[in-house]
């Protein structure tokens, strides 16, 4: 009886874990399936999240129309999509040069991709600027742009191509938004409110289309790292300030977002909020219990001014 028990363990442990690879490999294969031959448009298609949200659109047989403000850099991204994909199961990405921080072309560039492909079926949103310092030494220019990057930019280009959404009555428009979008960390200002603000539109635009079964989804991780940055184990100070937010200093890989991305067009899912356990607790806090969510983030404040700066 006692071997018996002892074998059944991780003979049952085997087999959960194989049905998980199954259940993994057949939903990658049903997102897939989900954005074949669909018209998706990327907003900063150079960045890193850009990179892997292309790479798994075009794997999936989207037809992609890829923006950024670097034409070589948006060269190099096609030709390394171009040279990995089967060219029978996917299309040729469309090349877009665009700045969502320079309002005045977002329309052209709208119109272009509609005489190209009729449509759109999927808009992700995913340009962003960022800004780190203390809100009254960032001018109210670099304020403003960053309003144009995260906000306007991204507002001007959904208006764009909602008309088309609307009267065909179909698709879907994606946010990677950020939980500064939730609740604000110091010296983010300008970040966080442009990030406040555009979620608020999206949200309140969630109602506003879901008569004409267009769905607006928002993905909310945390910071999202570079390739080359792992968290390592730090020499991390005993304070309540860094062990309340050190979880939000690395965030999550880029590669992670993009197949959340994914399963949320397939699933058309309205909100996700990518983070672990602490940062979980900060939103909490800040919603149910704000006077210690404040009392916490002054702490930290006062600790890092406290510090002397290195030359």
């Amino acid at each position: 009886m006692g071997v018996t028990a002892v074998l059944m363990l991780p003979l049952l442990l085997l087999g959960i874990s194989g049905l998980l690879f199954i259940y993994q490999e057949v939903s990658r294969l049903w997102s897939k399936s989900a954005v074949q031959n669909k018209v998706v448009v990327i907003t900063d298609a150079i960045s890193g999240l850009g990179k892997e949200c292309a790479r798994v659109f075009h794997t999936g047989g989207a037809r992609l129309v890829l923006c950024g403000k670097n034409w070589e850099r948006l060269e190099i991204l096609y030709d390394a999509l171009i040279s990995v994909a089967d060219p029978s199961k996917t299309f040729t990405p469309k090349l877009v040069l665009l700045d969502l921080s320079d309002i005045s072309c977002v329309q052209d560039v709208a119109k272009e991709v509609l005489d190209c492909y009729g449509c759109v079926d999927i808009l992700i949103n995913n340009a962003s600027m960022k800004i780190k310092g203390p809100a009254h030494k960032i001018s109210l220019e670099l304020d403003k742009k960053i309003m144009d990057a995260n906000y306007f930019g991204p507002i001007t280009l959904t208006k764009a191509l909602l008309p088309d959404m609307i009267s065909r009555r179909t698709g879907q428009i994606v946010l990677v938004n950020n939980i500064q979008g939730k609740l604000g960390i110091p010296f983010r200002t300008a970040y966080a409110a442009s990030k406040h603000a555009a979620l608020g539109f999206f949200d309140c635009l969630r109602a506003e289309v879901e008569e004409y079964d267009v769905v607006v989804s928002t993905v909310s991780p945390t910071f999202i790292r570079s390739y080359r940055v792992d968290p390592g184990q730090g020499n991390w100070d005993a304070s309540i300030w860094k062990f309340f937010f050190r979880k939000l200093t690395y965030g999550v890989h880029p590669v992670d977002v993009a197949e959340e991305v994914m399963r949320t067009v397939r699933r058309k899912k309205q909100e996700v909020f990518m983070a672990n356990p602490i940062p979980k607790a900060a939103v909490y806090l800040r919603t149910f219990f704000p006077e210690l969510f404040f009392a916490v983030v002054a702490c930290g404040v006062k600790e890092k001014l406290s510090v002397p700066e290195e030359s």
